[in-house]
């Protein structure tokens, strides 16, 4: 006679939206952080130009191929609008902007400037969408951003005074920001890749033009190393990083998600370091550490308060 026990079962947790949400933004994250460093190598020989509309134009077809062979239906009504402010913030934006910018300004320099993007991501998803974080996250976010600022002015020769490429990696962050925040909400309805697929296609026009153009202005000629750096910033920061980070900010909370993108600037001095040689300046290391700090500090008063 078979004796049936009454102990339960237990079965494996289930991660929670907001957890799940956090891995794949992380993941998103970590695909991200090599596109400073990337870009620098690129720019070497390749023009900026080129660099951000020729990406652009890469990550198009690989997006058109895989809407066709899924065979996704079409966007409808609005969609189109949202999604032409998506390509505009991610797509041109701040590929366009960031390129430009590191003609000058070295990787590292960069990667910390680009820590406001968390802090600028939070306001557009609080203006956007319905997240409503504690004063504690809003403190923390704003001494991030701050540290940022005041990184790139230490680093520009003073307080207070910001160079050319530093005002081009703002408008980067703000352009990425509207991206980030506008495509984490549209991703809840058509999809975490299919949202940045359908902005990629809707860009490719006007980009496979502004390629052509620059390609004719500066005929595109680079070293094995700079063209696979310009491939990596085409398949992975371009496109499938993007797969990972919306599916992550459709999860949510948004702004919660978003805080998880500051540590990229650490992970971006650091590969920064070793696979470009730059020096890690005091200011440097003191700036990533400072964002780190509170990031970690705003996802968990996030946390905190959803508990």
């Amino acid at each position: 006679m078979l004796m049936h026990s009454s102990a339960t079962v237990r079965r494996p947790p289930v991660l929670s939206a907001s957890t799940a949400g956090l891995w794949w933004g992380l993941l998103g994250v970590v695909a991200f952080s090599f596109t400073m460093p990337f870009t620098r190598v690129a720019v070497g020989s390749l023009s900026p130009l080129f660099i951000g509309c020729g990406r652009a134009v890469v990550a198009a077809v690989l997006a058109a191929a895989a809407l066709a062979l899924t065979r996704q239906r079409l966007p409808q009504g609005t969609h189109w609008v949202r999604l032409a402010v998506v390509a505009g913030g991610v797509v041109v934006g701040f590929p366009l902007l960031s390129s430009f910018a590191l003609t000058t300004a070295p990787a590292s320099h960069g990667a910390v400037v680009v820590a406001l993007l968390p802090a600028a991501t939070a306001v557009m998803a609080v203006l956007r969408g319905k997240d409503r974080p504690p004063l504690s996250f809003w403190t923390m976010g704003g001494v991030g951003a701050l540290a940022a600022v005041v990184f790139a002015s230490l680093q520009g020769g003073g307080l207070g005074q910001l160079h050319r490429s530093d005002l081009l990696l703002f408008g980067a962050v703000v352009s990425a920001a509207i991206g980030y925040a506008e495509g984490g909400l549209l991703a809840r309805e058509l999809g975490a890749w299919q949202t940045v697929s359908w902005a990629l296609v809707l860009s490719f026009p006007p980009m496979l033009v502004l390629t052509v153009v620059a390609a004719i202005r500066q005929p595109p000629s680079g070293t094995p190393t700079e063209w696979a750096a310009f491939a990596y910033l085409a398949v992975v920061s371009m496109f499938l990083g993007f797969f990972a980070w919306y599916r992550g900010l459709a999860l949510g909370p948004m702004a919660q998600v978003s805080q998880v993108q500051l540590v990229q600037p650490v992970l971006s001095i650091s590969w920064a370091g070793l696979l470009l040689g730059e020096d890690l300046t005091w200011t440097t290391v003191v700036g990533g550490l400072v964002v780190v700090v509170c990031a970690g500090s705003a996802v968990r008063a996030r946390l905190g308060r959803r508990a």
